[in-house]
């Protein structure tokens, strides 16, 4: 009897055993099973919101007024604020060429680039490039690994040559369909650079009789994205007009509800409350006329997360918010030009509501989405950036020594503490200036290197070191002071080394070539532009050019591309 009961026990606990097992087992699948179903779909989206000619100043989450930029300050509650991010390159086309491919624009090899600046000489990056023939972007790349890419707003990394009506043309119903036409063209060149979708396009800056901006038609193009992709992991670059151009032409918009990017429409959007942004501007003690196109532009921002939190993806969707540059600063090298506002969110896998003081460049980003997308990319892709996804959980690790900037013939090298700009131009300009007597003022246009900072004392130099702990402003050039000239020649050892990283581009002294200029080359240029600085501090005018002027400056012109393609 014993025996039986004992065996009994014995095949019992047997029983409890397999059957702990098996449930040990289930759990296991059970654990696992939708981790593994989930680590296919938790691939965030990614929402890049890039505002045009965009400062600090004018954002209440750095030294901008209270109340001015709320969903900006929503959108950093869920994230981080990043204190040193600096774009690249100040002006819109090469800023935003790196946003897309995480390159350079001086690494550019599109045609355009390619053709102004053949391989072996100086490059000049500025307005010549555009997206590469061969895709090598991140729409594609993120399409290519299981992402829905879209473009809504603002493009402007592509010719607009042909594309619609001239600027200044008196409006009509057939330039209205001219208009409307070529928004559609420009969306299919769109979607032939990797984009899978595109819609409610600009293909560059406004330009009259359709030069007003209208935030609802792009927002009305996003939020019919994000819907119709809520379950697939997509890729939204967002460009918004704002806030390029002048408060005048921000406050003349709000008038203008029926224009957009692709002519009159018959009626209003209406997807946003642009009728209170004047009341809501004056409530907080601001000027309407001066800030509302701010406050307009951070109502888009705005609308969008709220329709991310009505679809219920607001947590695992990143949103990056950044500028192409600073307005005040526009296409110099000084901070104040690229160092830009940047907020970055994802509720699900980021610290929120901190900030993050370590040294990030524009580069960054592509490389970053890359990351963490899981995204395999082509064996010939060019990447320059890095990825600081480990930022997102530790906003204090160190990421980068220093950046690098570039704006046509100037190049700089930024850490936390030091500035260095150098100016060298190239000897198609010290021909051009030799040959014509109006070269200097083109060189104070936004390819020549310098940019709104003309008004600086000391930025018309070869050389420029500015300490930036005690002289935020860069007022004083240090490069001047024989004291400095040991920090100056460090500065100079990394960016030489850097320059080094660019194949068959030489730069100035630092690396010779067939067409480039040494220190001291050039004092002609430097002492045409200061002579052109008034005495009194005040910006230089401009006087407008009759005919047979402006016939004279074109021939020089054509004389000066006609010299370059023969070299």
């Amino acid at each position: 009897m014993d025996q039986k009961v004992s065996l009994l026990s014995f095949k019992f606990k047997k029983y409890q055993l397999n059957q702990e097992t098996i449930l040990h087992k289930i759990l296991l699948l059970a654990l696992f099973f939708p981790l593994a179903i989930f680590a296919k779909s938790e691939r965030p989206n990614i929402i890049f919101f890039i505002v045009d000619d965009y400062d600090k100043l004018d954002c209440s989450l750095y030294t901008g007024p209270k109340g001015l930029t709320p969903s900006m300050e929503r959108l950093a509650k869920n994230g981080i604020t990043f204190d040193r991010m600096h774009m690249t390159s100040t002006v819109c086309t090469p800023s935003r060429y790196t946003c897309m491919t995480g390159r350079y624009p001086g690494n550019s090899y599109s045609p355009q680039y390619l053709e102004d600046c053949p391989k072996g000489t100086q490059g000049l990056p500025a307005f010549n490039l555009g997206l590469e023939n061969d895709n090598m972007n991140v729409a594609q790349v993120l399409s290519d690994n299981g992402y829905v890419t879209g473009l809504v707003g603002k493009y402007h990394v592509g010719s607009t040559h042909g594309l619609g009506p001239e600027k200044n043309t008196p409006y009509s119903d057939k330039v209205n369909e001219q208009k409307y036409k070529a928004e559609k063209h420009g969306r299919e060149l769109i979607k032939k650079r990797g984009f899978d979708w595109a819609k409610n396009v600009y293909m560059g800056n406004l330009k009259s009789p359709f030069n007003t901006h209208n935030p609802e038609w792009t927002t009305a193009a996003a939020l019919e994205f994000v819907t119709e992709n809520k379950n697939k992991p997509f890729f939204l670059y967002y460009g918004t007009t704002l806030s390029h151009g002048t408060p005048k032409g921000w406050d003349k918009s709000l008038d203008e509800p029926l224009i957009t990017g692709e002519g009159r429409i018959k009626k209003p959007i209406g997807n946003m409350n642009r009728d209170t942004v004047r009341s809501r501007v004056a409530a907080i003690g601001l000027d309407p006329a001066e800030k509302g196109g701010i406050l307009w532009m951070d109502d888009s921002l705005g609308a969008l997360l709220d329709r991310l939190e009505e679809l219920g993806i607001a947590d695992n969707t990143l949103i990056c918010f950044v500028a192409d540059h600073g307005s005040k600063g526009k296409a110099s090298l000084h901070g104040i030009g690229t160092e830009v506002p940047c907020i970055i969110s994802w509720p699900a896998a980021m610290k929120k509501n901190v900030r993050c003081g370590e040294l990030v460049q524009s580069t960054d980003f592509v490389a970053t989405w890359f990351d963490i997308a899981g995204a395999k990319l082509p064996e010939k892709y060019l990447l320059d950036g890095i990825s600081f996804k480990s930022l997102f959980q530790n906003p204090t690790q160190k990421h980068r020594d220093y950046v690098y900037c570039e704006n046509g013939p100037a190049r700089a090298i930024k850490t936390k503490d030091w500035n260095y700009v150098a100016l060298r131009y190239t000897k198609e300009h010290l021909e051009a200036m030799e040959s014509s007597k109006n070269y200097a003022k083109r060189l104070l246009g936004l390819s020549g290197g310098i940019g709104r900072s003309f008004m600086k004392p000391e930025a018309l130099e070869y050389d420029q070191l500015y300490n930036l702990s005690s002289d935020s402003d860069e007022m004083k050039n240090l490069a001047l002071n024989p004291e400095y000239a040991p920090k100056v020649k460090e500065m100079q050892v990394v960016l030489t080394k850097k320059l080094k990283t660019f194949p068959e581009r030489p730069y100035g002294e630092f690396i010779p070539g067939p067409n480039t200029l040494g220190k001291g080359d050039f004092d002609i240029i430097l002492d045409s532009l200061k002579n052109l600085r008034p005495s009194d501090g005040s910006k230089p005018t401009k006087k407008k050019k009759g005919k047979k002027k402006d016939k004279e400056n074109k021939d020089d012109n054509k004389k000066k591309d006609k010299k370059k393609k023969n070299k």
